[in-house]
């Protein structure tokens, strides 16, 4: 089942531009008091204490199953509290804190922490998740276990373990170019709970918290977030983009009130073109949700996109409540390879690793499908000899590469 991406109980204001970075603010006009977001901040070894960033960073090692363990650099967590009873929650903490305890320096090393989920209760209403790696680890979760029946053109690795080791790569937001200037200099709205990143105009990520004071204590937290390796060439090559500009028609505005009804209508003119054009790949329907943890009236979920080439495919974690508003939201934007990577294993999978019916589907050849597969990275899940028989066919047929 397939389910619709929405910005529901936000609103979009006009973006504000630095270089080839747009921020578009969402505002909400009643805040969500029940449920607070802080930062769980980690170590970050490769630095003295006079030069530490404001936050603090770690490596952490999820076990997955046992003897198999994930393995990921974590820039920050975010912790979850809320209540039972509706009445308002307050961030635990919104300080971004020195782990040293009673003044001692933090240890130089690079903190080993070991937990069994990527979700783990703090306490009795309070959540600590890991924003982003808890969607990226769906992704590289994506079919994990390989093929489930023993075809003859499967290797014995791809029986035995699947698609272990699996590896992506992404930038953090300080090498991506402008972004750390832009956050500094960009205006807080009254009311902000979140913002849609772009550079040069291509959606990068979206981010939305429960409270505006959540939002003022976590906005420095996106130059920490990891970007795709498309947003980084953007961000470095791309000219500056054009700012927004409100254009009134002087005829028209004849008093005070008929110039705040043209700036409304520019406003929302501006927020309707946002949401219907730009973020139009981030927002609508084909997203598959899976449910992690049910906090009160609240649901942690994380999702992935239908894997559509040539657009925008984004994955995420977003928290909602028993009336679908969204609380909570962190996405990530696929590269076009990821995309075809995620598209080939949903095809795979729907065909039962069965080959010759997989590229039925596909309308391709069974070499071509096997040419694909090496493409993407999975080549060693095929048998040597399987493999060198459908590069030997695409030489005889003129597609040798």
């Amino acid at each position: 089942m397939t389910e619709e991406l929405t910005l529901t109980g936000l609103t979009t204001r006009p973006a504000q531009t630095w270089g080839g970075v747009r921020l578009v603010p969402l505002v909400r006009d009643e805040p969500i008091e029940d449920l607070r977001l802080d930062a769980l901040l980690h170590d970050d070894p490769g630095l003295d204490e006079d030069a530490r960033p404001d936050a603090f960073r770690g490596l952490d090692v999820v076990e997955v199953r046992p003897r198999r363990h994930y393995v990921s650099y974590i820039p920050h967590a975010f912790v979850a509290t809320w209540t039972s009873d509706g009445t308002p929650a307050a961030a635990y903490g919104t300080q971004l804190r020195d782990p040293a305890k009673n003044g001692a320096p933090a240890p130089r090393r690079m903190p080993l922490r070991f937990h069994h989920s990527m979700v783990r209760r703090e306490a009795r209403n309070r959540l600590r998740f890991m924003p982003q790696h808890l969607a990226m680890e769906g992704y590289l979760a994506l079919h994990f276990g390989g093929p489930e029946i023993a075809w003859e053109e499967w290797s014995r690795r791809a029986i035995d373990r699947g698609l272990s080791p699996r590896a992506e790569e992404a930038y953090t937001g300080v090498q991506v170019r402008g972004l750390a200037d832009a956050l500094r200099v960009f205006e807080i709205h009254p009311g902000q709970c979140g913002a849609v990143v772009y550079a040069a105009d291509a959606l990068a990520a979206a981010f939305v918290v429960p409270h505006p004071a959540d939002y003022r204590a976590l906005h420095a937290t996106l130059v920490h977030d990891l970007y795709g390796e498309l947003i980084h060439h953007y961000a470095t090559l791309t000219m500056p983009v054009p700012d927004f500009r409100a254009r009134v028609v002087d005829a028209e505005v004849r008093s005070l009130a008929d110039l705040r009804a043209a700036a409304r209508r520019q406003t929302e003119e501006w927020a309707a073109f946002h949401d219907r054009t730009m973020a139009a790949d981030l927002l609508g329907p084909g997203y598959t949700r899976r449910k992690v943890y049910t906090m009160g009236r609240y649901r942690l979920s994380r999702f992935l996109p239908p894997f559509e080439p040539q657009r925008g495919n984004h994955i995420g974690e977003l928290i909602t409540d028993e009336d679908g508003r969204l609380a909570y939201l962190k996405t990530f934007r696929l590269s076009q390879s990821q995309v075809r990577r995620g598209r080939l294993l949903n095809d795979l999978a729907v065909c039962e690793w069965n080959l010759a019916a997989t590229a039925a589907a596909l309308g391709v050849t069974e070499p071509e499908l096997g040419l694909r597969i090496e493409d993407a990275g999975f080549g060693h899940l095929l048998r040597q000899d399987v493999l060198d028989h459908y590069r030997a066919h695409a030489r005889r047929s003129g597609r040798a590469r």
